[in-house]
């Protein structure tokens, strides 16, 4: 060891360490995220060709607030992918979650929404059985074509 050189702090060495972990971590989590919406991001516009090639007629959505009740109106015409309305599919070929944050003002003049990425997994870490593929899910949505509620 150096004669200049102080031995370093243990706790400091360990919180360094903590720290490149968890950078390492959130990283790796950012490039599966990344991963994923790349993969979702296609099958998802795939689903709005094949619903318009199917003649499956779009209609205007609605979202729902985190709490209360009612329905408020939204800037995105699509077809809902879950029976319970909380997500769709845009005629733009992007994921919507429409549950949102309520406001008086969204209940006068709607609200406008974001696309988001799609998951692979719809619904995970919700109660059992609301859980399902993406895959399987937009099938399911097809198959139903204009039987499903709107």
């Amino acid at each position: 060891m150096a004669p200049d050189s102080e031995p370093e702090d243990p706790a400091a060495v360990r919180r360094r360490e903590a720290r490149e972990n968890a950078e390492y971590h959130a990283a790796a989590a950012a490039r599966a995220a990344q991963a994923e919406a790349r993969r979702t991001a296609s099958m998802v516009s795939a689903f709005a060709e094949e619903m318009r090639s199917a003649g499956v007629e779009p209609t205007r959505l609605r979202a729902r607030p985190y709490s209360g009740s009612g329905s408020l109106r939204t800037d995105v015409v699509g077809w809902y992918v879950r029976r319970d309305r909380s997500a769709a599919v845009g005629t733009d070929g992007h994921w919507y979650v429409l549950v949102v944050a309520p406001s008086l003002r969204a209940r006068l003049t709607g609200v406008h929404l974001e696309p988001t990425d799609a998951p692979l997994q719809v619904g995970a870490g919700g109660r059992d059985g609301d859980s399902i593929a993406l895959d399987v899910l937009l099938q399911l949505r097809l198959d139903a074509g204009d039987d499903f509620p709107s």
